[in-house]
């Protein structure tokens, strides 16, 4: 048993043999489906206390040809698996290969910079090869990359190379762009058309690094919080898993749930010979959606009978906290709403898979789906906070003075929503006014700067509303248009006019004269006509400088 080169059982045994064990074994039977095929590279991204050490070790035990792991996984759920992933017997692959394990954390911890830890990698995983195989003729004794062709040239023995914490350069180098670059560079050179790999399995914390739109190590099919894809119900702990333990410890089921659940994951779409049979008969192929439990919170309070945060035993609050706070406009806002229960859209596609490269709120959202802090539903593109559990870090993360003056919006904005579904225009004038002076002098010089002050004002009915902007009526169009979520499917439509140094009838009339409601006519009935005026030529000395108007009307 070697220390990178063919690992052993050892550790996955230790799991298997413990308290608390879940047997995630048939995760096996899909990737032998992988083996020696052009989509053998696989990178899974999981947040911490998600697993992934053990699944590392749990694939080193079953390829490890030294590991003699029959016994070990002919007794777990891997063995009963003939079939789910195609053909192969559950055995085709069990120690078949040299498997190579490298933990990246063990090169970077104490290193100032990736060539040190690249160095290091190197002469310790090639000293070890050349132990096992002391008879091949090696070009460059130093060069892991050589090392490995080496072998294979002369033995034909193929590897399952095995990369975990891959992500660590990127966290333990944050600023080292050069190096991150270089540590691509030679990730792919290591993997890409490698004939002497038969698998590759990288996991960490972070999706593999985009450059741009693209990525050095294309050949890699990504399995991560927003798309886990067939590794979906190995990603965290199922319902039904945490279920049965609950009845073995005689634990409360809702309790934890209400803590712990809420990773919503969606499987793959199967492919189906009787489609065109589905579409005759109006039905639909959907992919199987996984409600996923945090594992390690889940062991704690099930083993302890302790139901709380369990999140920090691993990761200070101040992870969170520096990230929320980031200077981008509407991010305070985000957090606010998604504490309050709301579920809002994230565009994820611009986010670059680092910790350090951020250009919008997005960005920050997308970072923190991968670390375990949002939820994701793929299907609707939106994220949420998943439990109790991380509520509470939310929480402890926004205790700062820095939030006092965000929650204290949020608290206007949610009282303008409610005065605005009671047709209180007076109150809705007052609230809109203090939150119109909280945006700045520069949100009164014209309509569209008013435009943004009211946007900024009703930021908390994005939890119940889709928000439009000049949406089009075939007559013209409404400046905001508040369309309710199907989740709040009883909430009044409303469609709000904006008026500069005009009138609120005006702006009601315009509402009606173009006929702006037709485009909610299933809504009828319960549609708010909101009109918003600011004359801004009201002289400082007088008793309405500043102020607005506002009526409001259902139709």
């Amino acid at each position: 048993m070697g220390q990178f080169l063919n690992p052993g059982k050892e550790s996955y045994l230790e799991a298997v043999n413990s308290q608390i064990y879940i047997d995630k074994s048939e995760m096996i039977a899909y990737l032998n489906t992988l083996v020696k095929t052009k989509q053998k590279y696989v990178s899974v991204s999981r947040p911490r206390r998600f697993g992934k050490t053990m699944a590392v070790d749990m694939i080193c035990a079953y390829y490890d040809r030294e590991a003699d792991s029959r016994e070990l996984f002919s007794n777990l759920k891997l063995a009963d698996a003939n079939g789910e992933f195609g053909n192969l017997a559950w055995d085709a692959y069990l120690g078949k290969f040299d498997v190579l394990r490298i933990v990246m954390t063990k090169f970077t911890r104490n290193k100032n910079n990736f060539d040190e830890a690249l160095d290091a990698m190197q002469k310790l995983v090639s000293r070890e090869i050349k132990k096992k195989y002391p008879n091949v003729d090696y070009f460059d004794s130093e060069d892991m990359i050589q090392t490995i062709e080496d072998v294979y040239a002369e033995t034909g023995q193929q590897f399952i190379i095995v990369i975990d914490e891959w992500d660590a350069v990127f966290r333990e180098f944050p600023f080292d762009k050069e190096g991150q670059e270089n540590y691509l560079n030679y990730l792919r050179d290591l993997f890409k058309d490698k004939s002497y790999i038969a698998l590759a399995y990288m996991t960490g914390i972070l999706p593999i690094k985009k450059y741009g739109k693209h990525s050095a190590l294309n050949m890699f099919t990504e399995y991560s919080m927003m798309f886990p894809r067939q590794l979906a119900k190995y990603t965290g702990f199922t319902k039904a898993e945490v279920m049965d333990l609950c009845k073995s410890y005689g634990r409360d089921y809702e309790t934890i749930k209400e803590w712990y659940d809420g990773y919503e994951v969606s499987d793959v779409i199967p492919p189906d010979p009787n489609h065109e049979e589905l579409k005759a008969t109006g039905k639909t192929l959907e992919g199987i959606k996984h409600s996923l439990y945090s594992p390690l919170s889940v062991v704690e309070a099930v083993g302890t009978g302790l139901v709380k945060d369990y999140w920090n035993k691993t990761e200070t609050y101040e992870a969170l906290a520096d990230y929320i706070v980031k200077d981008y406009d509407g991010l305070k806002e985000a957090v606010t709403l998604l504490m309050d229960g709301a579920r809002l859209h994230v565009d994820t596609s611009t986010y670059q898979n680092d910790m350090t490269t951020f250009t919008s709120k997005d960005d920050v959202l997308s970072l923190l789906i991968h670390l375990g802090y949002l939820g994701y539903d793929d299907a609707a593109s939106e994220v949420y906070i998943p439990n109790k559990e991380i509520l509470d870090e939310f929480k402890t993360s926004t205790k700062g003075s820095e939030w006092v003056g965000s929650f204290k919006a949020f608290e206007v904005s949610q009282e303008l929503l409610k005065a605005t579904w009671d047709k209180d225009s007076i109150k809705v004038a007052e609230l809109i006014e203090q939150v119109h002076d909280l945006t700045g002098n520069k949100t009164y010089n014209d309509e569209s700067a008013l435009s943004y002050a009211i946007q900024y004002a009703y930021y908390a009915a994005q939890k119940y509303y889709t928000m439009i902007l000049e949406l089009d009526t075939g007559k013209g169009y409404a400046d905001i248009a508040f369309i309710p979520s199907p989740l709040y499917p009883n909430k009044p439509a409303m469609v709000v006019e904006l008026k500069y140094n005009k009138d609120v009838e005006t702006a009601l009339s315009q509402i009606k004269r173009r006929n702006y409601p037709s485009r909610l006519e299933h809504y009828k009935g319960n549609i708010l006509l909101v009109g918003i005026n600011y004359d801004r030529d009201v002289p400082s000395t007088s008793e309405g400088f500043k102020h607005h108007s506002c009526i409001i009307e259902t139709v």
